[in-house]
């Protein structure tokens, strides 16, 4: 498996689905999915998830985390 800041192929992932989930839960990475070497998705760490749940979804927590970056 290729390093996740590299992201991974989808078709990878899916073939080796538990390693994938238990390095996100155990290592707290994320990890890009990827089709083409271009990101599709990421699978994340579910304490993050549920933050970005908290803050209104995916959409509302970018935007959170773009202003707060942009002050910094």
């Amino acid at each position: 498996m290729e390093t996740p800041t590299d992201g991974i192929p989808i078709s990878e992932a899916r073939s080796n689905i538990t390693d994938v989930v238990a390095s996100v839960r155990l290592l707290r990475r994320c990890i890009f999915l990827t089709r083409r070497s271009k990101p599709q998705a990421a699978i994340i760490p579910v304490e993050l998830g549920e933050l970005v749940q908290r803050a209104g979804g995916p959409d509302a927590a970018s935007e959170i985390l773009s202003a707060h970056l942009r002050r910094t």
